[in-house]
C-alpha cells in the first residue's frame, strides 16, 4: 500500500479533530467537567497549531496545502475559545443554581449544624447566616464540630513582613475574607461569641505606631480582649508584660521593638478589616492575623423582646410580631430580610393591652355609715371582675403588679349649723398609708343638707397590696348618706396596665 501523503495525513487529522469535537458532547458531564475538558481541548490545538506553523517554515512545497488546513484549525481553535467563554458562564449559572439549592439546606452556623446532626464531622461546610434565601449567598466555612466553632478565612493568615518603615502606619494592608461583611456580622449576631488573634509590633515608647481597622472602618488601639478604650495586649490582661507597669511588650524600653499577640473579643467590632503598622525602621517585623471565629449560640431566655431575639430563634417571615416590653407586651414589625444590623429591622408599632387577670369592679353602699378610722364596708356589688375586691371588710387586694384607677363618690348629710363650719373628710389608704384625701364643708346649713364631694386617684401597685377608706374626720351629725333606694355612696376601680413581666 502506498504511503499516504501529507495532505492526506492532515485532512485525516483535523476530520479526526473535528469529529472529536463534535463527539465531545454526546456524553452529559458536569460543569466543571466540559470546562477542563475544553481546556484541554485547546491546549492541544494551540500545540497542533505551533506544529502546522513550524511545517510550514520548513515545508514550502506544501505550503498552500498546510496554510488552508492552518485556517481551519483557527478556525476551530476560535469556536472552542468562545464555546469555553460560554461554558463559564454557564458555569457561573449552575454554581448560583447550587448555591440557590444550598441555601434550602444549609445551617446559619455550624453551632447549629451540629445541633441539628451531632454526626457531621469537622470540615468545610455551606452556611448561610443572613437566612436562607435572604441578602448574601451563602459562604463556605470551616466547621469544627467538637467546639461547635465557625471559621472565616481571609489573605492575611500567614506570616508577613512589614518591613523597614518610620512613620506611623505607614504599612497599610486591607483584610480580604472569603465570606461578605453582612454574613459576618450576622454571624457575630448569632453567635455567643466572636473572637480574632493578632500578633505584631503595636506601639513603641508609648506613640501609635500601629492600629487597626474594625468592621466600621473605625481605627482600633486595643489589642487584646473587650476594652476598646485602652490601649492593652493579652500580656497586660494576663499581668506578664515585660514591664509590670506596662499593657503591652511593645510599652517597654527594654528593647527597641517587641512584638505583643492578643486575642480580640469584642464581637460588636469585629472582624478586623485593616492592618497599619509603622516604627519598624530599625527591624523588620512580622504580623499575623487569626481566622475570625465564632462559637456558641446567643441564648433567648423567656419570651423573646425583639425583632432580634425573635430572628435569633429562627423566624424568617417578616411582619407584626408581639415581644416583651419593658412592662408591657410590645407589637413590632421585623423585617427579616434585613440582618439585626440593618436599618429598618425593627420598627416599633405600639403597646398590646394584655392582662393575665382582668380586674375592675364597681359597689355601692345601702344604708348611712358614720365610723372614723375604720374600712369603710359595701353592701351592693354592680361588677367584681377577678373578685379583687371584698365588700365586708372594704378592701381592695392587687391580684397583679401594675397601674391602677380608683374612684369614689360620697353623699354628706350635715346637721343644723348656725354658726362655723361643718365637714367630713375620706381617705384612700395603701397597705395603711394614706395617699389620697376627699373633703367637703358647709357652713349655715339646715339639717339633713346633703353634699356630694369626690376624688380619684392612679397608683402603681405590687401583687398583695391592699387599698381601702375610711373617714377621717367629720363633724358631729354629719354621716355618708345611703338608702337603699338611692346608693349614692360607691367606689370603683380597675387596672389601666398590668406589670406582665413580673406577672409571667
Amino acid at each position: 500500500m502506498a504511503p499516504l501523503s501529507v495532505c492526506t495525513l492532515i485532512r485525516s487529522s483535523v476530520l479526526v479533530v473535528l469529529l472529536w469535537l463534535t463527539c465531545s458532547y454526546c456524553a452529559v458531564p458536569t460543569s466543571e467537567e466540559k470546562y477542563a475538558h475544553l481546556e484541554a481541548k485547546i491546549a492541544q490545538l494551540e500545540a497542533r497549531l505551533d506544529h502546522f506553523e513550524n511545517v510550514i517554515k520548513v515545508k514550502d512545497h506544501q505550503h498552500d496545502i498546510l496554510a488552508e488546513n492552518l485556517s481551519q484549525l483557527q478556525l476551530a481553535l476560535h469556536h472552542e475559545r468562545q464555546t469555553s467563554s460560554k461554558l463559564v458562564t454557564s458555569i457561573n449559572v449552575d454554581d448560583r443554581s447550587n448555591q440557590l439549592a444550598v441555601e434550602r439546606t444549609v445551617s446559619r452556623t455550624c453551632q447549629e449544624a451540629i445541633l441539628a446532626d451531632s454526626s457531621l464531622n469537622s470540615g468545610m461546610y455551606w452556611i448561610d447566616p443572613d437566612g436562607q434565601g435572604y441578602g448574601d449567598a451563602p459562604i463556605y466555612v470551616y466547621c469544627d464540630m467538637s467546639k461547635g466553632t465557625t471559621s472565616i478565612s481571609h489573605d492575611t493568615e500567614s506570616a508577613m513582613d512589614v518591613g523597614n518603615c518610620a512613620d506611623a502606619g505607614c504599612y497599610s494592608r486591607a483584610v480580604n475574607y472569603n465570606a461578605t461583611q453582612r454574613q459576618m456580622s450576622a454571624l457575630a449576631d448569632l453567635s455567643a461569641e466572636c473572637h480574632q488573634s493578632i500578633k505584631a509590633p503595636f506601639e513603641l515608647n508609648s506613640i501609635a505606631y500601629s492600629w487597626w481597622n474594625d468592621k466600621n472602618d473605625e481605627e482600633k488601639y486595643f489589642w487584646a480582649g473587650m476594652n476598646t478604650d485602652v490601649h492593652t495586649c493579652q500580656c497586660g490582661i494576663d499581668g506578664n508584660c515585660i514591664e509590670v507597669s506596662t499593657k503591652c511588650n511593645c510599652d517597654s524600653a527594654a528593647a527597641a521593638l517587641q512584638v505583643d499577640d492578643g486575642v480580640v473579643s469584642d464581637k460588636l467590632v469585629l472582624p478586623v478589616t485593616r492592618l497599619n503598622f509603622g516604627g519598624t525602621q530599625n527591624a523588620a517585623a512580622v504580623h499575623t492575623l487569626g481566622r475570625f471565629e465564632c462559637s456558641g449560640k446567643e441564648t433567648v431566655s423567656g419570651m423573646p423582646r425583639s425583632c432580634l431575639d425573635l430572628w435569633r430563634i429562627g423566624h424568617i417571615l417578616s411582619g407584626l410580631h408581639s415581644v416583651m416590653g419593658t412592662n408591657m407586651v410590645q407589637s413590632v414589625y421585623c423585617d427579616f430580610t434585613k440582618i439585626p444590623s440593618d436599618a429598618g429591622f425593627q420598627k416599633e408599632i405600639g403597646y398590646i393591652d394584655v392582662k393575665s387577670s382582668p380586674t375592675y369592679f364597681y359597689v355601692q353602699k345601702n344604708s348611712n355609715f358614720d365610723v372614723t378610722n375604720t374600712p369603710i364596708p359595701f353592701e351592693i356589688s354592680k361588677l367584681n371582675v377577678g373578685n379583687a375586691m371584698n365588700l365586708a371588710s372594704g378592701k381592695f387586694t392587687a391580684p397583679r403588679a401594675g397601674t391602677y384607677y380608683f374612684s369614689f363618690t360620697g353623699l354628706v348629710s350635715f346637721p343644723v349649723i348656725s354658726s362655723g363650719e361643718g365637714y367630713l373628710g375620706v381617705e384612700l389608704l395603701l397597705n395603711g398609708a394614706a395617699v389620697g384625701l376627699g373633703t367637703t364643708d358647709e357652713a349655715n346649713t339646715i339639717n339633713s343638707q346633703l353634699t356630694p364631694f369626690t376624688f380619684h386617684s392612679t397608683l402603681d401597685l405590687n401583687s398583695g397590696d391592699q387599698i381601702w377608706l375610711r373617714i377621717k374626720h367629720m363633724t358631729p351629725g354629719a354621716y355618708l348618706y345611703d338608702t337603699p333606694n338611692w346608693q349614692s355612696t360607691h367606689f370603683t376601680g380597675w387596672i389601666l396596665e398590668e406589670d406582665i413581666a413580673n406577672s409571667l
